[in-house]
């Protein structure tokens, strides 16, 4: 069992890598575009449609961080009820809080991709670009899919680790 395990979350923390990256390639875009814009805009040569892509790109970079961020357990922690938990309570409380999480950004990464087909179905596209953007919708489910399947494996970990199977 310890051995799938393993596998399994080598898998998600590749799988995460590539989302950081991916987030990291978006990042240095959104940079580089604002960047140029506002240089352009000192001689009056904005970019048009600067906005609508530092948008996209922003939302990329967001969900891209999510699972990472699971991973890692780099995020906000509020504990004011949790500290004056014993030990196992709080081990039971933190697994329930992964499947949870894992529940939700299921359920956003479904529907964030239920949009993302309507846009692609019905061939909408940008604003003020008038480029197709169903592709940055998509990337926003992915990363919120790779956040779920992080959780969910934070939550198998602990259960495993709390019925004795796997050791810290």
């Amino acid at each position: 069992m310890e051995h799938l395990f393993g596998y399994v979350e080598r898998f998600n923390r590749l799988l995460n890598k590539f989302f950081m990256v991916t987030g990291g390639v978006a990042v240095l875009a959104l940079m580089s575009l604002a960047t140029g814009n506002v240089m352009l805009r000192m001689f009056h040569l904005p970019y048009s449609g600067a906005y609508e892509l530092i948008s996209f790109l922003g939302a990329v970079v967001i969900a891209s961080a999510l699972g990472y961020t699971q991973m890692n357990h780099d995020h906000i922690i509020v504990d004011i009820i949790t500290e004056r938990y014993s030990e196992k309570t709080a081990e039971v409380v933190e697994g329930l809080a992964g499947l949870l999480m894992a529940f939700f950004f299921t359920l956003v990464a479904w529907q964030i991709w239920v949009w993302g087909m309507k846009i692609r179905v019905s061939g909408e596209v940008s604003e003020t670009l008038k480029v197709i953007y169903h592709p940055f919708v998509f990337m926003v489910s992915a990363g919120f899919a790779a956040a779920a399947l992080t959780a969910l494996l934070d939550f198998v970990k602990d259960l495993l680790l709390y019925a004795g199977v796997l050791k810290k």
